[in-house]
């Protein structure tokens, strides 16, 4: 009897210790399944089908039909280079603005807590009232941009109807949203660096710029690629600013010529406006795929880099 109930507990003691870590982790498997996975499998079968917002419930077979005209339509590729000049034009400031903003709070400075504070501000503000408000900025007769052009002599600007100056102020939005964030995520890698290599970078003779390039970059090295990979799936998935920039009286959407439509926006267009589902379903999943792609892509090119780093060494020795 003592045997038996020495087996039982011991049976649930390796039966807590080993399903315990489990039990702890299957409420995130379950909710992304329910929310995520499972979405993301629906909206792959209905890209195969044709069918209408009005009645989700009658599918037509079309198999890959979708997907082919999806390549053969000139707005999904106008739509795609759109949306590469908007993350590039938006990404690329963004990031290097909060690299130096970053540098700047990770020195000791009085009132550092209400820079750090206000850097995230624009993060806490909902796209909604950021877009509005630079619409206005931005607007042709009557925004303060153009009456500041104005007093420099310059002639005002059709910010919305123009391709690129339409597209320079949606990123201005997203620069304004997203710069204090990203800072702050580089304070906190910054301020993980050991102050070591600063002091032994300053006895070495060292600067300030060099040791930024030396110590700080390559120490939150991992930090930058994150920020790079979050940003460009934001850029992918860009839809608010856009939408609200442009937002006509006639409910146009992506500019009159399509000049600043992106693929969020597209996909938008299709499912809600024009009601099929399919093919909005087949948008959502080429966004899918160009994410997988990037990320397999910068995959590539991250260990191409760390070979050739690795091979530098390697060389020099060898030139000795």
């Amino acid at each position: 009897m003592a045997l038996q109930t020495f087996r039982r507990h011991t049976f649930w003691h390796r039966l807590d210790v080993r399903g315990a870590p489990y039990a702890f982790v299957a409420p995130f498997f379950v909710v992304f399944a329910a929310f995520s996975f499972y979405p993301l499998l629906y909206t792959a079968w209905i890209s195969l089908h044709r069918v209408e917002l009005s009645s989700l419930d009658l599918m037509e077979w079309v198999g890959f039909d979708n997907y082919v005209a999806l390549w053969q339509d000139e707005r999904f590729w106008n739509a795609l280079a759109n949306t590469f000049t908007l993350g590039v034009v938006s990404t690329v400031p963004q990031l290097l603005m909060a690299l130096g903003l970053a540098h700047l709070l990770h020195y000791r400075l009085r009132g550092s807590v209400f820079f750090r504070v206000a850097a995230l501000t624009p993060y806490a503000t909902s796209v909604g009232a950021a877009a509005l408000v630079f619409t206005m900025l931005f607007e042709r007769d009557f925004g303060m941009i153009n009456w500041l052009l104005g007093l420099v002599g310059l002639d005002p600007v059709n910010w919305e109807n123009d391709k690129w100056a339409a597209q320079l102020a949606i990123s201005s939005i997203v620069i304004w949203r997203w710069t204090g964030y990203n800072a702050l995520l580089y304070l906190a890698a910054m301020q993980a660096v050991p102050a070591e290599r600063y002091e032994a970078a300053a006895l070495d003779g060292a600067s300030r710029w060099q040791q930024f390039r030396m110590v700080t970059v390559p120490g939150i090295r991992s930090t930058v690629v994150f920020t790079i990979v979050l940003s460009t799936i934001g850029a992918t998935q860009l839809f608010g600013e856009p939408l609200i920039f442009g937002q006509g009286p006639n409910g146009i959407t992506g500019g009159a010529d399509n000049q600043y439509q992106t693929l969020g926006l597209l996909l938008y267009e299709e499912g809600w406006k024009n009601y099929q589902m399919g093919r909005a379903a087949t948008i959502a999943w080429a966004m899918f795929l160009l994410l997988v792609l990037i990320f397999l892509g910068q995959r590539v090119v991250r260990r191409l880099t760390s070979r050739a780093a690795a091979a530098r060494p390697v060389l020099s020795r060898s030139g000795t």
